[in-house]
């Protein structure tokens, strides 16, 4: 019986999930991001990165009634990475994708939620460098996640919960002190 673990990082955008995850890579665990897979769509229809098309990709891939599109395209990606060790899931945003690597892997699988007060993910959001985002676009963002992708239900069975309303050094503190009880 494998020892590997499978964790989900989620939470809100802005929340901290890819410094979250940053540490788990740092410690040899295989990342499986399922954002790529809106990427990869955008450039295939020669869209532009910006929230706006990223929302509309998110939600045509999951417009199909099926929300569970991300866990079923890199379900073999996560099968073969979980062979050889452990894996932590980046952008799991729906309850049809958490019931769906759930029911594959069992207790070897558990979501770790980054809870970050609003203020404070929109105030690092207008900051980000990578895609940042103005308060009207963070807020209309977090609608648009709970509203059209299920995101709220992952985040609220949750496992594990950590904290990020302190530095980033704290939180990488916290983060770490998970991984080390894993």
């Amino acid at each position: 019986m494998s020892k590997n673990k499978i964790v989900a990082v989620v939470g809100m955008c802005g929340s901290g999930k890819t410094v979250a995850v940053n540490e788990f890579e740092k410690r040899g665990w295989t990342k499986i991001y399922f954002g790529e897979a809106t990427f990869i769509k955008m450039k295939e229809l020669g869209l532009e990165i910006n929230e706006e098309n990223e929302r509309k990709v998110r939600e045509q891939l999951r417009a199909s009634g099926d929300k569970g599109i991300y866990a079923k395209i890199f379900l073999p990606e996560i099968e073969k990475a979980f062979k050889k060790g452990n894996v932590v899931i980046e952008s799991l945003y729906s309850w049809s994708e958490y019931k769906i690597v759930k029911e594959k892997f069992g207790d070897a699988f558990e979501v770790l939620c980054i809870a970050t007060d609003a203020p404070l993910r929109r105030a690092r959001l207008e900051q980000r460098v990578f895609r940042p985002m103005d308060k009207a676009s963070s807020i209309s963002r977090d609608y648009a996640e709970i509203e059209n992708i299920e995101k709220g239900s992952p985040i609220g069975i949750a496992d594990h919960y950590i904290l990020n309303n302190t530095t980033i050094s704290t939180f990488r503190k916290h983060v770490i002190k998970y991984i080390n009880s894993l």
